[in-house]
């Protein structure tokens, strides 16, 4: 076993649960999400002499989720389907929406086109700032803010003001 080898094993046990529900998220695909994340973890695997232990490992992780996600999707074999994984949900909610609140949100967001989609993901989701998510997925500032905007807005228009931009 190489050095760097119990490092990687170490952040995946202790990263798989939320770099699925990204996969997911992105995906909105249960099956997609994980073969995207397999592919993943087999790159981060591969890049993990250079990326290890420099603080950006789960950085790195979630860019290649999104990488991989466009990726299959520009293969003509590309199929969807449509289920929400029992993971995604992590139990009750604690403090935050109904459960039938969340489901309702997690179908609407799924119906977002990718773009929208993955902008939402990051910037309300996961917390990102602009310039991040920006950064995240390789394109302006100015358009992260109009697919973010767009995507709220369906999402508004869907599901009445019970969504909020956070």
């Amino acid at each position: 076993m190489r050095a760097y080898d119990a490092d990687y094993v170490e952040f995946v046990d202790a990263r798989q649960g939320v770099l699925r529900r990204i996969a997911y998220a992105v995906c909105r695909d249960d099956a997609r999400a994980e073969d995207v994340l397999q592919e993943a973890l087999v790159k981060l695997y591969l890049a993990w002499p250079r990326v290890g232990g420099t603080g950006r490992e789960e950085a790195y992780a979630r860019r290649i989720i999104v990488n991989a996600d466009l990726d299959q999707r520009r293969r003509q074999w590309h199929r969807r389907r449509s289920s929400v994984p029992v993971e995604l949900l992590d139990g009750p909610a604690r403090s935050g929406p109904a459960t039938e609140d969340r489901l309702e949100l997690l179908t609407e967001l799924r119906l977002l086109p990718p773009m929208q989609r993955r902008t939402v993901v990051l910037r309300y989701w996961l917390g990102f700032s602009v310039e991040e998510t920006a950064r995240e997925l390789s394109i302006s500032e100015g358009t992260v803010k109009s697919h973010s905007s767009r995507g709220l807005a369906t999402l508004r228009d869907r599901m009445g003001e019970r969504v909020s931009a956070g």
